[in-house]
């Protein structure tokens, strides 16, 4: 069997084992009695270390558009006051990224991380609709009504950040109603996590939310280094490669990404994609390049 034959079984049977688990934890955070098997617990662990070892393999390149006020932007280590618009149209610029190769889109409503909910879905709904991209979306995603709305014009994943952080029980019945479509989002500064469009330092440090988010049943995380974030300097290796390490989940690295050596390196480590931005609006980076790169073309 092929290590991307190997890796793809593998994850399908990871799914059904964390379905397993994070079901246990409901019934246990609502008083029931649980007593994890230790089966499931040793079938969790292998598995998770098989697929570890092969998810280098299919590391995706994932071009990211930022929103506010309609227009594609990027912010300098989440700053909102250190703005730069690189398109006033993000519909033509998410068909751009489609024309250069682009599988998965990575779509952050940077007002709605402000405001608590998402103030772009009518740009969004015409992305889905006329590109055939894989679209996640993150910023201001608080509820399941909101994820509703957003599942029912065609996105594929939504990802939680600030309701991760202050509301866990909520947290545990997402993933368990909405399964892979829900994404982790782990902003961190100075190794903290950051909420409410990153302008609230928590006490929470990154890892030990994963930690916490994976014993919810949490399937997928994108973990971002803000003060890398919109700087081209390089992503932080070292904090990713610790979640990897820690986890055995797939993590999506993001923040710093310049070059396709970073890319590299990155897939070395073991992450399951990286979102690029700024490095795709200035050309230090090219989006046919990069994907090619990755495929060993």
């Amino acid at each position: 069997m092929s290590p991307a034959k190997e890796l793809y079984n593998r994850k399908l049977i990871l799914e059904e084992l964390l379905r397993a688990y994070c079901q246990l934890a409901l019934l246990k955070r609502q008083g029931h009695v649980i007593v994890y098997p230790s089966s499931l617990q040793e079938r969790l662990d292998k598995e998770s270390r098989g697929f570890a070892k092969h998810r280098d393999l299919i590391m995706e390149v994932i071009p990211a558009i930022d929103l506010r006020g309609n227009k594609c932007v990027r912010l300098y280590q989440g700053d909102y006051g250190q703005e730069t618009v690189f398109s006033e149209d993000p519909i033509s610029m998410a068909l751009h990224w489609e024309e250069l190769g682009g599988n998965l889109l990575h779509l952050v409503d940077l007002d709605g991380a402000a405001t608590g909910k998402p103030q772009h879905i009518p740009i969004i709904r015409e992305i889905t609709r006329r590109t055939k991209m894989r679209i996640e979306v993150g910023g201001g995603i608080r509820d399941p009504e909101t994820i509703d709305t957003l599942l029912q014009i065609g996105v594929q994943r939504v990802i939680l950040g600030t309701t991760a952080v202050s509301n866990r029980d909520l947290v545990t019945e997402i993933v368990i109603k909405y399964k892979e479509a829900v994404v982790i989002g782990v902003d961190a500064k100075d190794g903290f996590v950051a909420t409410r469009g990153w302008r609230e330092q928590s006490l929470l440090a990154a890892t030990d939310f994963v930690s916490d988010m994976a014993a919810l049943g949490a399937r997928r995380f994108i973990y971002t280094d803000i003060s890398r974030d919109g700087t081209l300097t390089e992503p932080n290796f070292e904090a990713t490669a610790e979640l990897v390490r820690k986890t055995n989940l797939p993590i999506i690295a993001s923040g710093g990404v310049s070059s396709i050596d970073h890319l590299r390196k990155l897939s070395k480590i073991g992450v399951e994609g990286a979102i690029v931005g700024k490095a795709l609006y200035t050309e230090d980076i090219d989006l046919r390049d990069a994907i090619r790169a990755m495929r060993g073309k």
